[in-house]
């Protein structure tokens, strides 16, 4: 070959590798628009790419390039994020942290490459787009040559099965109710835990405990659901598969906020991979799968002339979806029970002490192995009625006590090879402990939001291990991005590899990983209300490449910390014999702005209102110092009305200022204290939506001006309530609350 040959070769090769010539780049166009869609019976509005929910399957085989060319047709920004997949920090899809926003009517480009396979999937990085569509499947093949490839395994038939779940309500509507209490969804999952129904099911002591210690209602998933959906469908079926053949179900959980539990009618399962990541083949009955987790499972089809029934059932049990395999009789999976709440209740009490703060049971509570929830669950302890359809077939169905159920947990996984880290590279030892406050929906870590936090620099090159307790009573699928970690399960070298970690409460886990992709990278909760409550940091490795896509880093990283901690609205009005009273509050992780009014048809009855501006203290938020503005009006022709401290106030023409403090007290009623301007001091005792029955609420309130009330409220819709009330001013009232 000539020096000239010899350098052309040497230039084309080069040209080659630095702009991915001679690979198989595989282009796909996603167009992003409104559409209209009807999972329940109503109409709502939904995000689709190229007119279908979910997103199209995206498959490449590693060594490809993937080029995927996003065309935003919406009226807002909207984003791509490829969950589990390495690579470039630019091309990661978390607006205001790895790009900006695809703007409306703009077109942008992803472009990496494979260099792995496994199951993952994509969605929306923008607000709460993912909940209504913006989530699809996306498949990494491995080659034929690939020293990995497992026969047997890799060379099956496979089905991408992608779960989520349909809300009627936007989801904006659905965060801000969840940031205000509102049970609601409560309501409509049959979970509202009232006192009528503790007493009927022998847990009034239970309950009264349950108060006693300032917790709400026992919560198993944050948000009730209309519709649960398999690849975008309640019930579908695969019938081209028949006795005999063995297939491999691709599984992601695209759902926002839920947890799933899977089994098969057809008999066990066995797991082969988790999270895009090949493990030791494990069989199992059942596994839970927590949000944004990719599954990969082998079920085979027993016998001919029948379809044997995948199903998904959320961890709340409300409702189902399901998937069949195989052609004929349809042969379906037992529904589970539903969930024994009092009992889980009373579980929580013994590990709630007074502070609020949870018994750290350490090691000895990690990786699932000791799933507290357990005792809710009928099936475990044989206590519970399994349903029964006179029209199914049981035969080959377990009613076994839950002994004889295997049940998928991490310490089961095993990677197939070492993934051992590199033994001579520094370790940075971190911990978090995840917190939480169910009162007022705030989720966080070390009792900070992203909002109140700096990123977490790291090196590349050394070995990043995180201890992870978590301190709250709801689970947490914690999800790193562009980065793979190894869950330190017993499995020693061979421990499995991750990129989400399901962590129970009570539990302690370590994960670690290799430094080793320089960028700013998302590690969040993944459920989407949790995420943006606050439930976030970065990791930013020291000496990064400036990312072209952010011209200016520190203000978009200060839209991102925003987005985690913004206000949310709320206001209630009741329309009244008596007069018109009701409140409107302002309030954000920890401030509130509060006024609340009652206004009389005459001026006997008078006219009061008062505003408080305040900022919760502690890690509970049990306490909220104050300052206030109170503005009265009441005919009295001069006769001065004394509280009980001998302080006299006419109520004829008063506005004052003043400053003050509430504190949660225990049975959740609220302890106020307020000094005005003028000297005058007023304490009160109130508490507000005592659960009576799943719908009837009681309220009253008593103050050191001799001023009190009692009222009920019976919730017909979600913003509508029949209301009746005593007030020491304006006497009796019947009327209608609206709420928002």
């Amino acid at each position: 070959m000539t020096n000239y040959k010899y350098c052309l070769a040497v230039f084309i090769l080069i040209l080659s590798e630095h702009f991915g010539y001679g690979q198989n780049v595989v282009r796909y166009d996603l167009t992003v628009t409104d559409t209209i869609v009807n999972f329940s019976g109503k109409e709502k509005r939904a995000i689709a790419v190229n007119g279908q929910i979910p997103m199209p399957t995206l498959t490449f085989t590693e060594g490809d390039i993937a080029e995927i060319v996003v065309h935003n047709k919406l009226k807002e920004g909207t984003s791509l994020h490829w969950h589990g997949v390495y690579l470039p920090n630019k091309e990661d899809g978390v607006p205001f942290l790895t790009q900006m926003p695809i703007a409306p009517n703009t077109t942008h480009t992803y472009r990496f490459p494979i260099i792995q396979n496994g199951t993952h999937w994509y969605h929306s990085h923008s607000g709460l787009q993912e909940q209504i569509g913006m989530y699809g499947s996306l498949v990494l093949k491995k080659k034929d040559t690939d020293p990995t490839f497992r026969e047997g395994i890799d060379d099956l038939p496979t089905v991408p099965v992608i779960l989520s779940e349909w809300t009627d309500i936007k989801p904006e509507n659905v965060h801000r109710m969840l940031h205000n209490a509102n049970d609601w969804g409560g309501i409509k999952k049959g979970t509202v835990q009232s006192y009528s129904e503790a007493i009927k099911a022998g847990h009034f002591k239970t309950k009264l405990e349950n108060e006693w210690k300032r917790m709400l209602a026992m919560d198993v998933s944050d948000v009730y659901y209309d519709k649960f959906l398999i690849n975008g469908k309640n019930v579908s079926q695969l019938s081209q598969f028949k006795a005999g053949d063995e297939v491999r179900l691709r599984i992601a959980n695209g759902g926002a906020s839920s947890y799933f539990w899977l089994s098969y009618a057809g008999g066990k399962m066995t797991v082969v991979a988790n999270d895009g990541n090949d493990i030791e083949p494990v069989e199992v009955d059942r596994l839970i799968i927590g949000v944004s987790e990719t599954y990969d499972v082998v079920v085979s089809i027993p016998q001919e002339g029948t379809a044997y029934e995948f199903l998904a059932t959320p961890e709340d049990r409300t409702k189902s979806a399901s998937i069949y395999l195989g052609n004929g009789i349809i042969q379906l999976k037992s529904r589970m029970p539903k969930l024994k709440y009092f009992e889980g209740m009373e579980m929580m009490n013994g590990m709630m002490n007074m502070d609020g703060s949870m018994d750290d049971m350490g090691m000895d509570m990690s990786l699932q192995q000791m799933d507290m929830n357990t005792v809710m669950y009928p099936e475990v302890s044989g206590s519970g009625d399994m349903k029964k359809d006179d029209n199914m077939d049981h035969s080959g169905h377990s009613m076994k006590p839950a002994q004889d159920l295997v049940t998928l947990n991490y310490g089961m996984l095993k990677a197939p090879h070492p993934t051992s880290l590199p033994k001579d590279a520094p370790v940075r030892e971190l911990r978090f402990e995840l917190t939480g406050n169910m009162n007022r929906y705030v989720w966080s870590m070390d009792n900070k939001v992203l909002s109140e936090t700096d990123k977490i620099l790291i090196k590349k090159g050394e070995n990043v291990r995180i201890t992870l307790y978590n301190g709250s009573m709801m689970r947490h699928p914690m999800h790193l991005h562009g980065h793979d970690f190894r869950v330190l399960n017993g499995q020693g070298e061979y421990a499995p590899l991750k990129n989400v970690l399901d962590i129970m409460p009570m539990e302690t886990d370590t994960i670690e990983f290799l430094a080793n992709a320089e960028g700013d990278w998302f590690f969040h909760c993944h459920i989407l209300y949790h995420m943006m409550a606050g439930m976030n940091r970065v990791f930013s490795y020291e000496q990064q490449a400036p990312n072209p896509y952010l011209p200016d880093k520190k203000w978009a990283y200060k839209k991102l910390q925003k987005e985690s901690n913004e206000f949310h609205f709320m206001a209630e009005n009741d329309f009244a014999s008596n007069g018109n009273d009701g409140r409107a509050m302002l309030q954000n992780t920890r401030w509130s702005i509060g006024t609340e009014w009652r206004l009389g048809y005459h001026d006997d009855h008078g006219y009061e209102s008062e505003t408080h501006i305040g900022r919760y203290v502690g890690k509970n938020q049990w306490f909220m110092p104050f300052v206030g503005f109170d503005w009265r009006y009441r005919k009295t022709e001069g006769m001065a009305e004394k509280n009980i401290f001998g302080q006299g106030n006419t109520k004829d023409n008063r506005a004052v200022l003043s400053i003050g403090a509430e504190y949660t007290l225990p049975l959740l009623v609220t302890l106020q204290g307020e000094v005005f301007t003028d000297g005058y001091v007023r304490f009160q005792l109130m508490r507000e939506d005592i659960p009576i029955s799943p719908r009837l609420r009681w309220a009253f309130m008593i103050n050191t001006d001799k001023e009190y009330m009692t009222g009920f409220k019976y919730i017909v819709t979600r913003n509508l309530g029949i209301s009746t009330h005593y007030d020491s001013d304006m006497g009796f009232g019947l009327g209608a609350t609206l709420n928002y």
